[in-house]
């Protein structure tokens, strides 16, 4: 079975940076669309980053553009989001989603057939 654990979070000071990483397992697939999503109490779910394996291209939320970055390993099947410059509203749980395919356009939330069950980031004022 497919599972995707995210780790990586934390507290940090705003304008300070942390890298979150999703190590995935049990998925053999060639082509995948990777996202990065994030959620706050009372406040519906944010599409963060996305990438599309066949094309490797990329998707940013206008929030974070600039300075979120997403990348993966193959070798170690594990995704990455860089995230500096990290302000107060950054605050949430991240978390990683996986959908099988060849893709070469956005893959909305809902799409995404599997999910990890997050890593909480705090950005202290």
């Amino acid at each position: 079975e497919v599972q995707l654990v995210e780790s990586g979070g934390g507290l940090v000071q705003a304008g300070g940076s942390l890298r979150l990483s999703c190590a995935i397992t049990g998925f053999t697939f060639d082509d995948y669309a990777i996202g990065w999503f994030r959620q706050v109490p009372g406040k519906e779910r944010e599409g963060v980053s996305c990438m599309n394996s066949a094309d490797r291209s990329t998707y940013y939320a206008d929030s974070v553009k600039g300075r979120f970055s997403i990348s993966t390993d193959n070798a170690k099947n594990t995704v990455y989001l860089e995230m500096s410059s990290l302000k107060p509203e950054d605050t949430a749980v991240y978390h990683c989603a996986l959908l099988a395919g060849t893709f070469y356009h956005l893959i909305p939330p809902y799409d995404y057939d599997y999910w990890g069950l997050g890593t909480q980031v705090t950005v202290s004022s």
